[in-house]
């Protein structure tokens, strides 16, 4: 637990930090902040938390989705603005394996490589809402879900597919393409991780299963 979470640090505790950091913006009250891991029933690690005063849905939600917005900013400027990823991900998906290839190859040479990668990796693994997080997403969204039919029924569909669908478009599109970097940074890391526990427990005697 204790390797996992150093490994692990700069993704909770950006996490942990944008938690922290909206509560105070909307002006929620907060209480203790931790980054100690915690071993919880059924085999799960609380890895960090940050004591949250009760607040409203909208607010609740805002702060409880902090981490999903500051790990998708710092993807943006770790894995497109340095380490230029969207580029080997747009390749892979028009099929130009070649060109994929060639510039997979050259990606160790991009400058700060190992350290930029790391924290994309952390920051990934770390940025999605637990289900603390997400306990007013429910309420929130029937009410979002609620507004938009009274509004449609109210004739303003066309309106919002004229100006507000755009926007909504670009948002997930960049949010999808943010998440087909997160896979891939995971998927390029599942088996020298593999190997590394296999190797783990061999040498402690504790089972890899």
């Amino acid at each position: 637990i204790t390797l996992f979470s150093l490994l692990l640090l700069p993704g909770v505790f950006l996490h942990e930090l944008s938690h922290f950091l909206a509560a105070k913006f909307l002006r929620v009250p907060t209480g203790r902040f931790s980054l100690l891991p915690k071993p919880l029933p059924k085999g799960m690690v609380q890895m960090g938390f940050v004591e949250i005063g009760r607040t409203d849905i909208v607010r609740d939600s805002l702060i409880g989705a902090a981490p999903l917005f500051a790990g998708s900013l710092f993807l943006y400027i770790a894995g497109i603005d340095r380490l230029r990823l969207d580029v080997l991900l747009n390749l892979f998906a028009a099929g130009q394996f070649g060109l994929f290839w060639r510039g997979l190859a050259l990606l160790p040479q991009t400058e700060n490589f190992l350290l930029w990668f790391y924290l994309a990796f952390a920051v990934s693994s770390a940025m999605l809402p637990s289900e603390a997080d997400r306990h007013s997403w429910l309420p929130l969204g029937l009410w979002t879900a609620a507004l938009l039919a009274l509004a449609i029924f109210a004739g303003a569909g066309g309106w919002l597919l004229e100006n507000v669908a755009p926007i909504l478009n670009v948002l997930f599109g960049s949010m999808a393409l943010l998440f087909g970097l997160s896979v891939a940074l995971h998927v390029a890391l599942l088996l020298p991780f593999l190997i590394l526990r296999r190797l783990a427990a061999k040498i402690t005697g504790i089972d890899a299963r």
